[in-house]
């Protein structure tokens, strides 16, 4: 008895001395298999997936308490590029000896309760590799807590400081704690990512509420073993899972799938002390991220030795895209960008020095050197600006791009400023506005990616803001102002209300322009400091002694803001006060628009807008666009996570008869960014001073004699100051302003003496002519890497995730002429008007666009995943030669025959799966996604390229769709045609829309091609004369021209009786064109469409239009007829409008005009103490078969149209063959439809209209009463 006691003492000895939490001893090797695999793909049956698979053994040996040694023996790497379950992994021996010889070397850690701390690598050790050693090592991250089963905390992992839930289960027969972990990586404090290229685009963070592109789960499972000296992972297993989609995730996805799995196979005691080399510190566990930049995601290369292999590239393109773009050899452009970004910069040095003197090469090396995007590129710029070996427009447009593409890293930034006190700076105006705008726009991107963003970096734009400020510069104070609203600091919001009337804690008198950029340099802070920026707006907006437009812009800037409801209601208060119309109609409508405001950024805004125009509708809603307007129009969709806005704004004041300012842009919104796409504005002081609303000839109603009033006004334009510009325009891209200017009344007087008549051999025109004389040529080719927009995020395996989209486009120009005059002009460009002009010319213009998407692993070793490939490819060439007689009104231009094919625009996407390594950068894998052959099956059958599948289909069953259409239009005439193709390939899922939905193979293409001729053709001839004709026709000789023409059809059918009663009717209906038999009838002009051959006579088309107006009517006759042997057609169209604004058409074609006849008719009216209404109505006795067939098929979706826009449907037999509407204006803001077709009318009330109905009260009041007696009869 007394030896079981001892047992059990000691038994439950042994057990009180072991322990969970995570250890290693010190004085132990640990011996694990390790193996980790990602894959990309759909995740769905018969879809192409890529990926990656690493087996190694891992050896830990400790070195001293906290530190261990970490092996890695038996390599084996493997490449998956093919369709699951029937493909394989295939191993990649050369890439597993790279890898292995780095893993090879000992890596060093240091390990403390569960927690891996520094690691410390030999240098020659990538940083891929060592983030590859921190995916192993993230098995040991862990933290056990022995006294709680279930617990949450935020610590370090591979993938940042994140949440993590754990959860314990014992296994009560072998002890064993069973350890879930799952890390939420899309909350984390400090996450491994980045951003590259998306420093303009502005987060919205309402979208993230409709849907999320990117969603993420990582879980991890340890079986641990108690031991005396701790915790002991005897097998782990992690799988992380990630969806992405260019659309919401829950309309289908691609797929990331990664496992990795660590199986403890031994552990022995260290048989010596652990030996290895000098070794430096690689950071803790987190991921690092390093030269990103240098790795492009959808290409591999060797980068080794890049200087020659950059000028080969750059030589080759520039000779394959100098006549043309040659779409096989753009996406090299890529190539050249990778190798400019690895090179040293001394290589930029090389280039230069080898090159510059080709034009065609230089232009090639500096549109691709802007893509370097890090220190090389400015100090290379620094060097070009202080030998000044770079011509004003190479400079401007060089340090734009420059700029745009270059990292905002504070080290750049200081560099940056560099170039603001330069002289060469200051050798352009245009350069130097380029250089400070480029710079405002560095520090806004580095305060994008910069939470702490020093105010050092807007700095010297502040000094150069007070400088001119002191000194009274007005053209440097816009400048200044432009480049500070670029940068949306905060910390320039003190300088800028110097600027600002009403505010400046010391008033300047500064002029209007000065103020409105001042007010709208705050447009970016409105976001980043959204309080202080509403304090100042609303204090200007509230002061009404202040000019309308400052306090129209301000009110912009307020609603930038994104205003609360408490806000909208105090500026609602203040507006039922409001005496300045101007401001008052800006506010009102811009309300209204929000109030229809789709997009999440403005959720609450348009609820709050929508309660304001609630209350302000009676006063304002009825002002008409006399007043200053403001218009937006938006949409936003859900599935897509995408949407597009467009606003315009027209501000307007009480002494000006014409807009002050008109500004139009267009965002767009996706996957949770908001891009400002491109701002227009053009301003116009000086004019405003010239259309003074005391100016009694101008009515308002833009009729014939306003504008013969506007055109009396300009030519007055020499009394305008020339202190102040006469027109002001601005261009925003991304939200960034890249240019501006200033017209004044010098450039006006200069531009009109060098187009004047007048103008002798001095000016640029007649330099232009005299080349022109002599033959001249002209290229232009410009690479362009417009958008290069990357995400990366670290993985669990220690391989960087990537989504990235490429946007390359190359532009080429070529134009070669040779004109004659004859005669030449001698003394004054006025000749030209008596000569004759002959031009010769051919060329070519074209672009071709390449478009990737990738999503899937990128290092400098080894690529995989999910690639979207784009190719647009667009080319006009041409060849003509032209007659021009200004003296005649004559113009001839001919083309010669074409013979073969021109393809004008094609495009041609499809989606990959992709595997490349750096050991065979020439061989990589790239399977079609979809199956090359995409068979019917069982699951369902094509019928006119649309699936129907069976009833009982089960979810998740592939729909196959593969329409195919080639339709041409081709003329025997003139030899030539159109041709239209499309192929489509998808297998897509009801439950994944849209994404199954709108990718897969497709190619469209737009071709120009030969077509059998009735006889040679030597050209095709085309010919407008407007001249008057030297024979003028009366309506009496138009008539008998047509009565002739209707006799010599009823003579070849043999007099029939029908043919002799189309001729009465022939006649009876030309009769009744004209109502006054003695007008003279000269024809407006005449169009010829021929081709020739030879001595033959010509064939095609000639058209005449004659006006035939009267008393009480403006009458006019078209007169197609087609030229040729054996043939007769012709179409006739005479129109005519009345006194009363009644306009009546009638079209009739075939032989001699008669074998069909549409009519149409449309009239705006009232009746007394009755609304304004529009009525159109269009009628047809005998239309072509195609034509019935084409407007039945359009019929059929009417109804259902009609319904979703809110019409309401009543059967009902209205008159055959014709169609009639009625619009009637219900508000200022509303009308009423109504549309009847013969078996039924749709009809809505109060139906709202996007803009305001222009003028409606005066409109009432103005328009002459008619009578509805007779509307509509022709």
């Amino acid at each position: 008895m007394r030896s079981l006691l001892i047992c059990c003492l000691v038994a439950l000895a042994s057990c009180q001395s072991l322990r969970y939490d995570i250890s290693l001893n010190p004085k132990k090797t640990y011996e694990y298999r390790y193996e980790g695999v990602v894959n990309f793909g759909r995740g769905m049956p018969d879809l192409a997936e890529s990926g990656v698979r690493i087996k190694c053994k891992v050896k830990i040996t400790g070195v001293s308490e906290k530190r261990f040694l970490l092996q890695v023996s038996d390599l084996a790497f493997s490449e998956y590029n093919g369709f699951p379950g029937k493909d394989g992994y295939e191993d990649s021996p050369k890439l597993t000896k790279r890898i292995a010889a780095q893993l090879i070397k000992p890596v060093m850690f240091e390990y403390d309760n569960g927690h891996v701390g520094d690691i410390h690598a030999s240098a020659e050790i990538s940083a891929t590799v060592v983030n590859i050693v921190r995916g192993i090592l993230g098995f040991f991250q862990v933290t056990v807590k022995t006294t709680q089963r279930i617990y949450e905390l935020e610590e370090i992992g591979i993938h940042g400081k994140c949440q993590s839930n754990y959860a314990i289960e014992e296994d009560m027969e072998t002890k064993d704690w069973n350890i879930t972990q799952v890390v939420d990586i899309t909350n984390c404090r400090e996450k491994a990512a980045m951003y590259r290229g998306l420093a303009v685009a502005v987060v919205d963070k309402m979208a993230k509420e409709r849907g999320e592109s990117i969603v993420s789960t990582v879980r991890y499972v340890y079986t641990v073993k108690p031991t005396a000296e701790g915790g002991l992972i005897t097998r782990a297993h992690g799988l992380e899972q990630q969806h992405f989609s260019a659309f919401n995730v829950k309309g289908g996805t691609f797929k990331m799938q990664a496992t990795k799995e660590m199986v403890l196979l031994g552990v022995s005691d260290i048989a010596g002390a652990a030996t290895y080399g000098p070794l430096e510190s690689k950071g803790n566990i987190v991921y690092k991220f390093a030269d990103v930049d240098k790795n492009f995601a959808i290409m591999m290369q060797n980068l080794e030795d890049p200087v020659p292999k950059a000028i080969e590239l750059i030589k080759r393109l520039a000779k394959a895209n100098i006549y043309q773009t040659d779409s096989k050899t753009t996406e090299d452009s890529m190539k050249v960008y990778q190798l400019m970004r690895v090179m040293p910069y001394e290589g930029l040095d090389t280039i230069w020095t080898q090159i510059s003197g080709n034009p065609e090469h230089r232009r090639w090396f500096l549109d691709v050197t802007v893509e370097i995007g890090d220190a090389k590129v400015l100090t290379f710029l620094e060097k070009r600006f202080k030998a000044g070996d770079l011509a004003p427009t190479e400079a401007w447009h060089t340090f734009l791009m420059a700029l745009e593409h270059l990292k905002a890293d504070l080290e750049l930034v200081e560099m940056a400023k560099g170039f603001l006190g330069m002289p060469f700076s200051k050798s352009s105006i245009y350069l130097w506005h380029t250089v400070v705008l480029s710079y405002g726009s560095l520090v806004y991107k580095h305060c994008a990616y910069h939470t702490s963003c020093p105010a050092t970096a807007v700095e010297p734009l502040l000094d150069m803001a007070m400088e001119a400020l002191k000194s009274g510069n007005k053209d440097d104070m816009v400048l200044i102002l432009k480049a500070l609203g670029n940068a949306g600091h905060p910390g320039s919001i003190k300088t800028i209300v110097r600027f600002l009337p009403g505010v400046a804690a010391t008033p300047v008198d500064l002029p209007l322009r000065v103020q409105s950029a001042a007010v709208q340099a705050m447009r970016l802070i409105a976001a980043r400091d959204p309080r202080t920026v509403q304090d100042v707006t609303m204090s200007l907006f509230l002061q009404r002694n202040l000019p309308t437009d400052i306090r129209i812009l301000a009110f912009k800037i307020l609603v930038d803001t994104k205003p609360s409801m408490a806000v909208v209601s105090t500026v609602t208060t203040h507006l039922l006060e409001e005496k300045d119309l101007h401001v008052a109609s800006f506010a009102y409508s811009y309300f209204k628009s929000l109030a229809h405001s789709r997009t999440p950024d403005n959720h609450f805004l348009s609820t709050a807008s929508s309660v304001a125009v609630k209350i302000l509708a009676s006063k304002f809603g009825r002002l008409s666009y006399h007043y200053s307007k403001a218009m937006r129009m938006d949409w936003f969709n859900d599935d897509l996570l995408a949407g597009a806005a467009s606003e315009m704004f027209m501000l307007r004041s009480a002494a000006s008869l014409f807009p002050t300012e008109i500004t139009a842009k267009g965002d767009f919104h996706f996957i949770g960014r908001i891009v400002q796409l491109l701002e227009l504005g053009i301003r116009a002081d000086g004019l405003k001073e010239l259309f003074s609303s005391s100016n009694p000839a101008f009515k308002g109603n833009f009729s014939f004699s306003d504008f013969e009033a506007i055109f009396n006004v300009l030519r007055n334009w020499e009394i305008l100051p020339n202190d102040k510009p006469v027109i002001s325009a601005y261009s925003r891209v991304s939200g960034q302003e890249w240019f501006f200017t200033d017209i004044s009344k010098e450039a006006i007087r200069n531009i009109l003496m060098a187009i004047s008549p007048a103008a002798g051999k001095a000016t640029p025109l007649w330099t232009a002519i005299e080349n022109l004389r002599k033959g001249t040529s002209w290229h232009y080719t410009r690479p362009f890497l417009v958008l290069e927009a990357r995400y990366f995020q670290a993985t669990s395996l220690g391989l960087p995730v990537e989504i990235t989209k490429y946007y390359n486009s190359i532009t080429a120009i070529t134009v070669n002429a040779k004109a004659t005059l004859n005669p030449a002009p001698t003394e004054h460009l006025g000749q030209l008007l008596t000569s004759e002009i002959s031009l010769d010319t051919q060329g070519f213009a074209g672009v071709t666009k390449d478009y990737w998407v990738f999503y899937g692993i990128s290092t400098e070793l080894f690529q995989c995943g999910s690639e979207m490939k784009s190719k647009v490819p667009i080319a006009v060439p041409w060849k003509f030669s032209a007659k021009i007689n200004v003296a005649e009104k004559r113009f001839e231009i001919d083309f010669p025959p074409c013979k073969e094919e021109i393809q004008l625009i094609s495009v041609r996407f499809n989606v990959f799966a992709v595997s490349r390594n750096i050991d065979e950068p020439d061989s990589a894998k790239i399977t079609p996604m979809m199956p090359t052959a995409l068979e019917s099956s069982d699951k369902g059958f094509r019928m006119n390229a649309s699936v129907v599948k069976p009833e009982s289909e089960p979810i998740g069953t592939p729909n196959i769709w593969h329409p195919t259409s080639k339709m041409c239009v081709k003329s025997n005439i003139y030899g030539a045609g159109l041709c239209v193709e499309y192929e489509l390939k998808r297998q897509y899922f009801n439950e994944e829309y849209p994404l199954s939905y709108l990718i897969g193979y497709t190619h469209m293409a737009l071709t120009i091609v030969p077509a059998e001729t009735n006889k040679v053709v030597d050209k095709i001839h085309f010919e407008v004369n407007a001249s008057p004709s030297k024979h003028p026709a009366n309506a009496r000789q138009v008539l008998e021209m047509l009565r002739t023409l209707s006799k010599e059809a009823a003579q070849r059918e043999n007099l029939s009786s029908e043919s002799a009663s189309s001729v009465r009717r022939s006649h009876h209906i030309h009769s009744d064109i004209f109502m006054d038999w003695n007008s003279t009838t000269e024809p407006a002009f005449n169009f010829k469409a021929f081709t020739m051959s030879g001595n033959q006579k010509p064939e095609g088309y000639d058209a005449a239009m004659y006006y035939t107006p009267t008393a009480t009517s403006q009458n006019g006759l078209l007169i197609v007829s087609q030229v040729g042997e054996h043939t007769n057609w012709k179409m006739c169209v005479d129109t005519s409008m009345d006194v009363h604004a009644v306009t009546k058409a009638r079209v009739k074609w075939g032989t001699e005009c008669q074998n069909y006849e549409m009519s149409m008719s449309a009239a705006a009216f009232k009746r007394p103490d009755s609304k304004p209404i529009l009525k159109a109505k269009v009628h047809w006795k005998n239309i072509p078969e195609n034509m019935t067939d084409f407007g039945t098929r359009i019929e059929r979706y009417i109804p259902g149209v009609a319904l979703l826009l809110g019409f309401h449907q009543e059967n009902e037999s209205n008159a055959k063959q014709e169609v009639s509407a009625s619009v009637v204006a219900a508000s200022a803001d509303s009308v009423d439809v109504k549309v009847k077709f013969s078996q039924y009318t749709v009809h809505r009330k109060a139906m709202s209209l996007p803009v305001t109905f222009a003028g409606f009260q005066e409109f009432q009041q103005s328009i002459t009463n008619t009578t509805m007696n007779g509307f509509g009869h022709a």
